[in-house]
């Protein structure tokens, strides 16, 4: 995934003095890469069922579409607050700086639907980790969840024992 790596900006001391940002709108402006992602993604979960795909938002929406046509499944974003028409169910979570909501709709994912949660970056876990107690909490099954980019170094992955999680590429530090 080296080559994928190189298209990712990095952008230092944003959005706060001492982050490093990694800027993904370089490697989805390049079509080769672009679709070398798309690639990568689909081919993670090939032989697994799955019922539907879960988009955070919102870079979750970019992967996630392609993957459920690719899986033959439906697809479902998890929204910030606000943004649903039908009725949702809720969670909050902290973040580093403070708290957040997401919410998706009631009757987005059943009993027993197998899902697969995707979002463009995992670095603390704290979104994912909510977006998996949404899911169960409507009765849905967690097949896996699927980053393009992980920062190993907080340790985000630590939330997910006994789950599937990949991503595609790792910056260590």
């Amino acid at each position: 995934m080296e080559h994928l790596r190189k298209l990712i900006r990095e952008v230092p001391d944003f959005p706060k003095e001492g982050i490093n940002f990694y800027d993904i709108t370089t490697l989805l402006k390049d079509p080769e890469g672009l679709r070398n992602t798309i690639n990568a993604l689909t081919g993670e979960f090939n032989g697994v069922e799955i019922d539907t795909v879960i988009g955070i938002e919102s870079r979750g929406f970019i992967f996630a579409t392609p993957l459920a046509y690719h899986y033959n499944a439906g697809f479902v974003p998890v929204r910030k607050p606000k943004k649903l028409p039908a009725e949702k169910v809720s969670v909050s979570y902290d973040l580093e700086y403070g708290q957040d909501t997401l919410e998706m709709h009631k009757d987005a994912v059943g009993e027993g639907h197998r899902v697969l949660i995707v979002d463009d970056l995992l670095a603390t876990g704290g979104t994912a980790k909510a977006v998996v107690d949404l899911v169960e909490s409507l009765g849905g099954k967690i097949v896996g969840l699927l980053f393009v980019v992980e920062l190993d170094f907080l340790g985000g992955r630590g939330k997910f024992n006994g789950y599937d999680v990949r991503s595609l590429i790792k910056y260590d530090s």
